[in-house]
C-alpha cells in the first residue's frame, strides 16, 4: 500500500482551498459529487500531503459524526494493488470495515473501502489503476 491522501471534513471548499492556498496548495483536478457517498470534493496539492476537501451533499449526514465534534482531518486514504487482499490482511489485526468496497467518482470509477483500526482511525483503501 502507498499513502494517497488526507480526508478533510469541511463546509465550504473554496474557503477552505483558499486557506490552503496561502499554504502553497491548489486544486489537482476538477471538483466531483459522488452522490452514493453523499459527498463533493476537491483534491489539492502542493506545501505538504495531498488533501482530499470534502463537503456533505444537500440532505447527508455522513461527515457529521467528525464534524460535530470538531474533527476536521479524519481519514488516511492508501491505494493498493488488492483492495480484496489489504482488507483481509487489516481485518486479521482486528479493523473493522464500515463500507465494503463501491466504486468511487473521484477515482474514475475504481472502488474504494472504508475500514476502522483497532486505533480508531478511519482509513480509505483506494483501489490502483490498472498497471
Amino acid at each position: 500500500m502507498n499513502f494517497h491522501h488526507i480526508g478533510v471534513a469541511c463546509a465550504d471548499l473554496d474557503r477552505e482551498a483558499a486557506a490552503f492556498g496561502h499554504l502553497g496548495y491548489q486544486a489537482e483536478g476538477a471538483d466531483f459529487s459522488d452522490p452514493a457517498q453523499g459527498i463533493r470534493g476537491r483534491f489539492i496539492v502542493g506545501g505538504g500531503p495531498r488533501l482530499e476537501l470534502l463537503v456533505p451533499l444537500p440532505g447527508s449526514d455522513v461527515l457529521t459524526p467528525w464534524t460535530a465534534r470538531g474533527v476536521r482531518m479524519y481519514h488516511l486514504a492508501y491505494e493498493t494493488r488488492s483492495i480484496e487482499g489489504s482488507l483481509e490482511e487489516l481485518k486479521r489485526q482486528r479493523a473493522r470495515v464500515v463500507s465494503p468496497p463501491t466504486p468511487a467518482v473521484a477515482f474514475g470509477g475504481r472502488r474504494v473501502a472504508f475500514l476502522v483500526l483497532p486505533t480508531l482511525q478511519l482509513i480509505e483503501l483506494v483501489q490502483s489503476a490498472a498497471d
